[in-house]
């Protein structure tokens, strides 16, 4: 991993392969290296220079507990891809990374050729905003669920009932959810915060973006619904849209040779 200092503050990256630059953004609480485990690899092998970092929020990236804004993220992203050689950079995106990647391709059409979008929204609905106000709210609290719980709880959120059919998979998934998951902080509370200040509608300004586009949608995703999904590749001129079936919020590690495959075909 190396360290580059950006817009003040520290972002922790990580480079693999060789060839046209991807740059990977991960969604809200998770760290980077969640994407080396499929996507990475596929992206390797297809030629790609692909480019993986902890946001800031999740250390050893800066964490700036005292909050941020999603333009925050969008500059973060910008700076990084021009610190690595300001070339026009093939940008996906996962969830909040998915945000920061349509804003990105909005405000800095100079850095991005190509954007793709999983599990993304232009507009927040009323259960979104509720969710991330619990989520707030139990933070604040100072409230720690156990890990078991907590474990639990994601699994249910972020798979698919194909998945949580599976008594095999679950519980290889419970067991990662529950080591893997790391106490609460402040750079977490600051993304989720994040959630709580998208409300403005932004599919209208989606429709000056001139990257090639591409918006997934994950048919089971009960955290953003795939109809939220849709109206964002509606929105920019020319996008495509795809859909993964029996895939939950987390589709790009439960399905993911047809999400590489997608990457691959549409990258290329």
């Amino acid at each position: 991993m190396s360290r580059a200092r950006l817009n003040g503050i520290e972002i922790n990256y990580d480079v693999a392969g060789s060839g046209p630059l991807v740059v990977l953004v991960m969604g809200s609480g998770s760290p980077g290296r969640v994407w080396k485990t499929h996507q990475v690899p596929a992206l390797t092998a297809a030629g790609y220079t692909v480019v993986t970092f902890d946001n800031r929020g999740i250390a050893p990236s800066s964490e700036c507990g005292e909050g941020f804004v999603l333009d925050d993220l969008v500059a973060d992203t910008a700076a990084l891809i021009e610190h690595l050689g300001g070339m026009r950079a093939r940008v996906v995106g996962t969830s909040m990374g998915a945000r920061v990647t349509q804003e990105l391709a909005l405000a800095r059409p100079d850095l991005v050729s190509h954007a793709v979008m999983m599990a993304t929204y232009g507009r927040a609905s009323a259960m979104q905003k509720a969710l991330s106000r619990g989520e707030r709210d139990l933070y604040d609290a100072g409230i720690t669920l156990p890990d078991s719980y907590r474990a639990a709880i994601t699994a249910m959120n972020n798979f698919s009932p194909a998945t949580l059919r599976d008594d095999t998979a679950i519980g290889d998934w419970l067991a990662v959810l529950e080591y893997s998951g790391g106490a609460p902080s402040a750079g977490k509370r600051a993304q989720i915060g994040l959630e709580m200040r998208a409300g403005s509608e932004r599919l209208t300004a989606y429709r000056r973006i001139s990257a090639k586009a591409m918006v997934v949608g994950f048919a089971d995703d009960r955290l953003i619904p795939v109809h939220l999904s849709r109206e964002v590749a509606q929105s920019i001129p020319g996008a495509r849209y795809e859909e993964v079936s029996d895939a939950g919020h987390f589709g790009y590690l439960e399905r993911p040779d047809v999400v590489n495959s997608l990457l691959v075909d549409f990258l290329r």
